[in-house]
């Protein structure tokens, strides 16, 4: 199959850009008024658009009622502005290099048709989702609550490839990038590393997303899934995979994806923690997909409040619903586990009796026993990562 030329395809999009201030470091709930761009990239449906050139898009949080989201509602990110806009299938590889016996140079077709093909559904999060609830305002994205979705990835088994080139015994680390490059020669192009001793089972190379070809704009034709990690070392257009001995230096590992290496993964700005570690699995959190702020609602009607819920793989035991801003909960009935990497969605009954404001919140709670603080509760960090606090909105009884 030909990819076609992508962005000629594409409207341009107007780049966002959001800004806040303020004296002291805390945390608030994020932005969620962001405004769905009247154009679309190809294979996508309008989304928030925050830049072009490379495509950032997030999706709207009404997506977020259900436990799979849709290819065309997906998010997407991406760090290198100098994208392909055609893949050729008949000369697209994945070279396995380095410290191995017998090197690979692997097709598509190789790949479904010389492997085990695993499927699996997991939760891809960007970890900076909900940045802009940071203040001041940190460095990054400052993106909603929709820099994440849960889908259906098909593929080969990382493990049973790197078993097939042979690992030299001392082998310890392997590099990946994909096809995407920096506009200027000197910047860094976008490379992560894995301990071969972090490669689970689970850990993929996919090459299709619910069903479907990986969509362009999410890394077609084969991006790697890490089930529980946040989605910065799910490397897009996988194209290299260099087996190492030792660490080498990246900025990407070194310098962007870290957070301070303490209990509270916290900080000041005015004093920021000098030890730091990278970001791998993600935290316990939820979102309320309907109703949405502002939304309104007639006084003493059934309302069902839907949303979804995940962590790292732990499982969801329960979310909790407040409709009187914290102060009481129940639990909201939840929907069909998929897999312990999924989203759990949920939802919740009521009915508003009086007229006015009311704050609708929702806490998870997994199989550890782990759940979800309150928005003022975590603090603040440099890059804006881990965001998890209980979701709210307020809605307007009419």
């Amino acid at each position: 199959m030909q990819r076609r030329d992508f962005f000629k395809l594409s409207l341009a999009a107007s780049a966002v850009a959001l800004t806040s201030s303020a004296s002291a470091s805390s945390t608030i709930e994020p932005i969620d008024s962001q405004e769905i761009s009247k154009v679309s990239f190809p294979e996508k449906r309008p989304l928030i658009t925050y830049s072009d050139r490379p495509p950032i898009l997030e999706t709207p949080i009404e997506v977020f009622t259900k436990p799979i989201t849709p290819n065309d509602e997906f998010f997407v990110r991406w760090h290198m502005p100098n994208i392909p806009t055609h893949v050729s299938i008949d000369t697209y590889r994945i070279k396995v290099g380095g410290a191995v016996k017998n090197p690979l140079y692997i097709s598509l077709a190789e790949l479904k048709n010389d492997f085990e093909q695993v499927e699996l559904t997991a939760v891809m999060q960007c970890g900076g989702n909900s940045r802009s609830a940071f203040v001041p305002t940190t460095s990054g994205i400052q993106w909603g609550n929709g820099a994440m979705g849960c889908a259906t990835w098909k593929g080969v088994r990382l493990k049973d490839i790197l078993k097939k080139a042979d690992l030299e015994k001392d082998a310890k680390w392997i590099g990946l990038n994909g096809d995407d490059k920096a506009a200027f020669h000197k910047t860094e192009n976008f490379m992560r590393e894995l301990e071969i001793h972090e490669i689970r089972d689970d850990v993929i190379i996919a090459y299709e997303m619910n069903g479907e070809d990986l969509p362009h704009l999410n890394g077609y034709p084969v991006r790697l899934v890490i089930p529980g990690w946040f989605s910065d070392s799910w490397v897009k257009m996988l194209s290299n995979i260099t087996v190492m001995k030792e660490y080498k230096k990246l900025y990407y590992m070194d310098t962007a994806y870290r957070i301070p290496d303490n209990e509270c993964e916290c900080e000041t700005p005015d004093n920021l923690y000098e030890k730091t570690k990278p970001i791998t699995t993600m935290n316990i959190k939820s979102v309320i997909g309907y109703p949405t702020t502002n939304t309104k609602i007639n006084v003493n009607t059934n309302v069902i409040a839907k949303g979804v819920a995940f962590d790292s793989g732990h499982g969801i035991k329960e979310v909790l619903i407040s409709v009187d801003g914290g102060k009481n909960w129940s639990a909201a009935e939840l929907g069909k586990e998929i897999s312990p990497h999924a989203f759990r969605s949920f939802k919740f009954a009521f009915m508003p009796k009086d007229k006015g404001r009311l704050t609708l919140m929702a806490k998870a709670v997994n199989n550890l026993g782990e759940e979800q603080p309150f928005a003022q509760q975590i603090q603040w960090n440099h890059g804006g990562y881990k965001y998890n606090g209980i979701d709210s909105v307020t809605i307007t009884v009419v």
